[in-house]
């Protein structure tokens, strides 16, 4: 069976608009289509997403849906435009809806259901920031169970202000983004492939009695 990436699209913009960090996205699944890896992607305000940090808060909620498909991925890829220097609101729910994951460990060794898949991030803006976007994200991630190879992150960021973003500066072209996109891309099949064929052992539960008896 072909790994599956997943990248949740954190643009502010609904379909049909056009989206610079969805143009981004394509380029690295290109690159993943060479490596044998499907990619499918999931552009978040179409959906009907409520706040909160449960994994279902009724009522409509369509995370639940989109759960299940991070779920059954091994690679997940946030990508997010820049606001403010910081990641979108978008993505910043996406954060937060995972949160409930933690509430969903294994049964038997109470792992989360993110571990055992690799996690990168794309960020897009005209502003700086793309730094703190990858960091911050990326480090959610590993705390939700998600491994972080090397070189993970890639960005496209244009002139501070008003200017034109990736696809009307002709992003595609850009060495830096073109070189780490292909980073990213090699590096979470590496280690989605290391970790299919070598299930992380950890057995939380097990810890957590162990960590209860010293504070006891």
């Amino acid at each position: 069976m072909a790994m599956k990436a997943l990248f949740l699209n954190c643009t502010l913009k609904k379909s049909p608009q056009v989206s610079n960090t969805r143009a981004l996205i394509d380029r690295a699944g290109i690159i993943f289509k060479e490596l044998g890896v499907e990619s499918e992607v999931i552009r978040l305000v179409d959906y009907n997403i409520a706040f909160g940090v449960s994994s279902d808060e009724g009522n409509g909620d369509e995370w639940p849906f989109i759960l299940e498909k991070i779920k059954a991925c091994e690679i997940l890829i946030i990508a997010s435009p820049i606001w403010f220097g910081v990641r979108s609101s978008v993505a910043q729910l996406v954060l937060e809806r995972l949160d409930g994951t933690y509430m969903d460990g294994n049964p038997v060794t109470g792992q989360y259901p993110l571990y055992g898949k690799v996690a990168g991030v794309i960020v897009t803006g005209n502003e700086d920031g793309a730094h703190n976007v990858a960091a911050t994200t990326l480090f959610n991630l590993t705390h939700l169970g998600c491994t972080v190879p090397p070189n993970v992150d890639c960005y496209w960021v244009g002139d501070a202000g008003p200017g034109p973003s990736y696809i009307e500066a002709g992003g595609e072209k850009h060495l830096y983004t073109n070189r780490t996109v292909r980073y990213m891309a090699h590096n979470l099949v590496y280690f989605a492939k290391l970790l299919k064929e070598n299930p992380i052992p950890t057995n939380l539960k097990k810890l957590d009695e162990e960590a209860k008896r010293v504070s006891d």
